[in-house]
């Protein structure tokens, strides 16, 4: 089993090593993904119930009334 992950992991190593124009493509990928969650996050999905409620009860009040509320 360790052999067979070993084998995996050199595979995958050795193919990043080699890479020329994939280690830029994989530098843009995760720039990208860092772009979207660590700052996109921030400004267009607050945390709204920390606003709305002090504790876990009253933000589990909150979110079941919005829920009823919503529902026909």
């Amino acid at each position: 089993m360790r052999e067979r992950l070993m084998k995996v992991w050199l595979l995958y190593a050795d193919g990043f090593r080699n890479m020329t124009i994939g280690k830029t493509l994989w530098a843009l990928i995760l720039i990208k993904l860092f772009i979207m969650f660590c700052i996109l996050r921030v400004f267009f999905f607050p945390n709204y119930l920390n606003n709305v409620a002090d504790n876990d009860f009253q933000k589990e009040d909150f979110v079941s009334q919005q829920l009823i509320d919503r529902c026909p």
